[in-house]
């Protein structure tokens, strides 16, 4: 038991069949049955990702929902946040990413094996470097009810806005983009290491960001239509912009719908 105790310091994502063997490895005759027996009995416990990203803590204070009823018509006046999982040969990992709604643009992005406040803060003060938002949108999960994370948006002057409970559409857009992830890069590769898997993901995020057309931004980049906000979206041009017709108009439930832009665009 002494050994299994230093082994799970060393090898903190060892389970009961990996004790197994490193305990034969190191001379001892022991089963699976007996080592999945001592552990519970020393409350030893593998340290691995797990598919569910958004645990509640009912101790922590909740958000209401701020982007209902609202028009999102410039860059940096609200960014979605969310986490999703991505497997690897040894198990899972966890990817954050922040979004800005008008662009699509990914503002900042963490890789990590740990499922806690600590990614999205990175992913966070990255994107931070590129642009300051009115408002930032997240689920309910723990990560975002924390101190740690709300005292660091209240820090930058940045509105808390959370989803509603169970309603994925309050957060589309990270949902959208999850979805051409995967389809586009994830289904398409299989990744032996974390920093593979970083490798891999950087890269698309890139391609993303800088030459993917984007559909519902009329065929334009993300990166282009947020940096060129000014050139493309005249403040003062009434014949590019029509007030009565939104890019994006957050409906009263909360699932936003996406107009057509011809109009918007020189």
């Amino acid at each position: 038991m002494n050994e299994m105790v230093d082994i799970n310091k060393q090898l903190p994502f060892y389970g009961y069949r990996r004790m197994k063997i490193e305990l034969v490895n190191r001379g001892y005759k022991v089963n699976n049955k007996k080592v999945k027996r001592l552990m519970k009995l020393t409350r030893l416990k593998a340290l691995y990702p797990k598919k569910k990203t958004t645990i509640a803590n009912s101790l922590h204070k909740k958000y209401p929902y701020l982007l209902r009823n609202i028009v999102i018509d410039r860059p940096n006046q609200a960014w979605g946040i969310d986490i999703t999982y991505i497997k690897i040969k040894t198990g899972y990992v966890y990817l954050v990413c922040l979004i800005d709604i008008f662009s699509r643009k990914i503002m900042g992005w963490s890789l990590s094996p740990y499922l806690d406040t600590g990614p999205s803060l990175e992913a966070l003060n990255k994107a931070l470097k590129v642009g300051a938002p009115e408002i930032v949108n997240s689920d309910q999960g723990c990560q975002y009810t924390s101190d740690r994370w709300t005292s660091r948006l209240k820090s930058e002057n940045i509105q808390i806005s959370m989803d509603g409970k169970g309603r994925w559409a309050d957060n589309v857009y990270i949902e959208r983009f999850w979805r051409s992830l995967k389809y586009e890069s994830l289904y398409l590769h299989s990744f032996e290491t974390v920093s593979e898997a970083r490798r891999m993901l950087g890269g698309y995020i890139e391609f993303y960001n800088q030459k993917r057309p984007h559909q519902s931004l009329n065929y334009k980049t993300p990166n282009l239509v947020y940096e060129n906000y000014g050139k493309i979206f005249p403040k003062q041009d009434k014949t590019l912009i029509d007030e009565k017709k939104p890019i994006f108009n957050y409906t009263k439930g909360g699932v936003a719908n996406s107009l057509k832009q011809e109009y918007f665009w020189s």
